[in-house]
């Protein structure tokens, strides 16, 4: 089977901040954590992607707690952590050289926040060519203000991300989907990645 790693982007303590506003899929970080377990089992390629910003006054600025990985989610040693200081993954990050360099073609991406990081990296990835599956149920948002000022929830604004990205840039489907299709399974060929 073809390697598929899986992208976990933002899983940061910053993202249990109060100052966050409202947001949806509070079974988002259970699902997230059985991708990460089956991957793990299967021996298949996960990637940690981290959001270190630029703005001192923001809660993934380095050198606070904010920044850290959950603690269900801290990478393996042998696991590659991608830092970014944007929303897309790929930008002055290596992470398109890193998976060309180990033949991976698919990607599994979920994590936070869907109309944000995750739609950034996702649209990157369909527009690099790269076969991208976003999981819907394994990604979360906060309420935002569309652009004519009204308050979308924050279910609003995941759904509409995942209709910007179904079907153009990769295709959506649940964790229990995912699983089901089997993409973590190790190859025939027992590949070490």
């Amino acid at each position: 089977m073809t390697p598929t790693a899986l992208i976990i982007i933002d899983m940061q303590k910053g993202m249990h901040s109060p100052s966050l506003p409202p947001r949806n899929n509070t079974g988002a970080e259970d699902n997230i954590a059985r991708l990460h377990a089956a991957w793990r089992q299967a021996g298949q390629p996960v990637v940690s992607v981290r959001h270190i910003s630029r703005s001192p006054s923001s809660v993934f600025a380095p050198g606070q707690q904010g920044v850290e990985f959950q603690a269900r989610f801290i990478p393996l040693a042998h696991e590659h952590v991608v830092e970014k200081n944007v929303p897309d993954a790929f930008v002055n990050t290596g992470l398109e050289r890193w998976l060309h360099a180990r033949g991976i073609r698919r990607l599994v991406v979920a994590g936070v926040s869907t109309n944000n990081s995750v739609e950034a990296t996702a649209r990157t990835a369909g527009n690099l060519g790269f076969e991208t599956v976003v999981v819907a149920d394994a990604c979360f948002t906060f309420e935002k203000r569309d652009f004519g000022g009204t308050l979308r929830s924050a279910e609003e604004v995941h759904l509409m991300a995942l209709a910007n990205l179904d079907g153009e840039y990769a295709r959506v489907l649940s964790t229990e989907q995912l699983l089901r299709e089997g993409l973590c399974e190790r190859g025939a060929a027992g590949q070490d990645l």
